[in-house]
């Protein structure tokens, strides 16, 4: 009898929770899919994301569930599906553009080795802000998320950053 009794008290506990995570996505998805459809620009994008934000969250909600803040955690993840599936298609961009001919194959070279010599003379920190907002197109807030930092730190160290890229250039021009 006494395991028939934990066995219920078992399913109640998971019925419990897979209630509760039902709730809080009725609460939230409309407006994470909202929002995700501002970021991407397409629907059917901004609804795969959230799908698969939501379905990433539900595999950790025994964590997640217990967080103060599992609205923070689901958005963390949704931008962070974001940013791998915009890293992947930039590549595969970036393949795509480099099987077209070039003008001058030696001057990209010396270009791409320019910019590699430069960027590392700057600080970590530096280097990552420029590499972020200038090379891969993020915003200062989606950089600042990837890093980890506020949006301001994001366009103080780019600004800093471009005027060390600049005096570096300067030299090696001279």
């Amino acid at each position: 009898m006494t395991d028939r009794n934990l066995a219920s008290d078992a399913t109640l506990e998971e019925l419990e929770w897979s209630r509760t995570f039902e709730a809080f996505y009725q609460a939230e998805a409309r407006t994470l899919f909202r929002r995700l459809w501002l970021v991407t620009g397409n629907r059917a994008e901004a609804e795969e994301l959230m799908q698969d934000a939501f379905l990433s969250v539900w595999e950790r909600w025994d964590r997640v569930g217990g967080l103060d803040d599992p609205l923070g955690y689901l958005y963390r993840t949704a931008m962070n599906l974001f940013r791998k599936r915009y890293r992947r298609a930039m590549l595969s961009v970036r393949r795509t553009v480099r099987l077209a001919p070039s003008n001058d194959d030696f001057s990209d070279a010396d270009d791409r080795h320019i910019v590699r010599r430069v960027l590392a003379t700057l600080p970590p920190r530096q280097r990552a802000a420029l590499v972020l907002t200038e090379m891969l197109g993020f915003t200062s807030k989606e950089a600042g998320d990837a890093l980890g930092v506020t949006d301001a730190t994001i366009r103080s160290l780019t600004r800093h950053g471009r005027d060390a890229f600049r005096k570096v250039m300067e030299v090696e021009d001279a």
